[in-house]
């Protein structure tokens, strides 16, 4: 017998966003997500992305026992940028039990149809930036901060459900060489050249705060083609200003600038904070934030977090110019692997430029979606 309670208070909001934990406990692949995130993303009175978004939480129990989780997320601005009136699932998570999986894809394709929509996709977030995709390969493979892990039984259900695929995301592992690709070098050096560019570096995280701004309104510009990507307002911009830009390692902040100053590109990496997370279980207290400090500054492993490179100056040698100066950071902190973030299938541009370094592509992740009948 299931019964299903939409969280409605901040208890159980918090019941809602620790599900998780114990769902995965003792599993070495996961990666808890820090708590306070969580919440602050989900809270309708701390994300700015609720000026445009509405959502609503379910919780179901299995014989008086949590068994599962979802989000329903109606994202106005994607649905006019790409004419598509889908609702979104996300923060899905439920034990080995298809009818929980069933259960909780109902509440959000109820509500979606009550709403007029005529679909419903995900895994996804309120915005491109927030974990996105399911993942259908490499369920043994150590998860990242920036991604969600699950269960291989998932994808599984998924399709018996109904749901098909919309797009994937591929993940890179990359091994640091000793030395760069002598082709990479020497086109880094000509685009620097011909397009009369420099590079940026930074020792302080308060020398990074005046591009954050800028690299942005890049990311807005840069990413938009992509798969429902809706630019960030300001206020969103600002939200992730503070909740990322305060405790980043400037030395894999790479900043690519114009010849009138202007900027032309940029890369953000990230020390990997797996392994503390796995530690401190998603708490920041009491040792959660002295042991994410020390990780910041001596770690073997990084995580590529962002890229994006002018739409004038791209296909002209400006990622090899990042990926020389993300290499220098890696050799001055020691670092021997970098993990990818996720990559459209689609994107092959970016995703060609790793064939440079020793490298194995060991993830994939999908977005479902299910279109209503008429």
């Amino acid at each position: 017998m299931l019964r299903v309670v939409e969280v409605k208070t901040k208890k159980q909001l918090k019941r809602f966003v620790e599900f998780p934990y114990k769902l995965y406990a003792g599993n070495p692949y996961w990666i808890p997500p820090l708590r306070s995130d969580e919440m602050n993303t989900l809270r309708k009175d701390k994300n700015p992305a609720f000026a445009y978004c509405r959502a609503r939480y379910w919780l179901v129990y299995k014989e008086d026992k949590l068994a599962g989780r979802i989000a329903g997320i109606i994202n106005q601005r994607a649905i006019d940028a790409w004419g598509q009136d889908y609702a979104r699932f996300g923060w899905f998570d439920f034990i080995d039990d298809i009818e929980v999986a069933k259960c909780l894809l109902q509440l959000v394709e109820d509500w979606a149809k009550e709403e007029g929509l005529s679909g419903i996709q995900g895994p996804m977030g309120f915005c491109d930036l927030d974990k996105e995709g399911m993942l259908v390969e490499g369920f043994d493979e150590l998860g990242t901060f920036t991604t969600q892990y699950n269960y291989s039984y998932y994808p599984e259900y998924m399709e018996m459900i109904g749901y098909s695929k919309d797009v994937d995301w591929f993940e890179y592992i990359l091994e640091v060489p000793d030395k760069l690709d002598d082709e990479v070098t020497k086109i880094a050096e000509l685009a620097k050249e011909r397009l009369q560019l420099r590079t940026v570096s930074f020792k302080k995280v308060k020398e990074v705060l005046p591009y954050a701004p800028a690299i942005f309104e890049l990311i807005n510009e840069t990413y938009k083609h992509l798969y429902n990507v809706v630019p960030l307002s300001d206020e969103q911009v600002k939200f992730y200003i503070q909740q990322y830009f305060s405790v980043i390692n400037p030395d894999y902040v790479n900043i690519v600038l114009d010849k009138e100053d202007k900027l032309a590109a940029f890369s953000l990496g990230f020390p990997s904070m797996s392994k503390v997370m796995q530690k401190t279980k998603g708490k920041l207290f009491p040792l959660g934030f002295i042991r994410m400090l020390r990780a910041l500054k001596v770690n073997n492993s990084v995580d590529m977090l962002l890229i994006a490179v002018r739409p004038d100056l791209q296909s002209k040698g400006v990622n090899s110019l990042l990926m020389k100066a993300m290499a220098e950071a890696c050799w001055k902190n020691g670092v021997k692997i970098a993990h990818c973030n996720p990559q459209l299938e689609s994107n092959k541009r970016v995703r060609q430029q790793w064939k440079h370094f020793p490298s194995q592509q060991n993830k994939i992740r999908r977005c479902y979606l299910k279109e209503f009948n008429a």
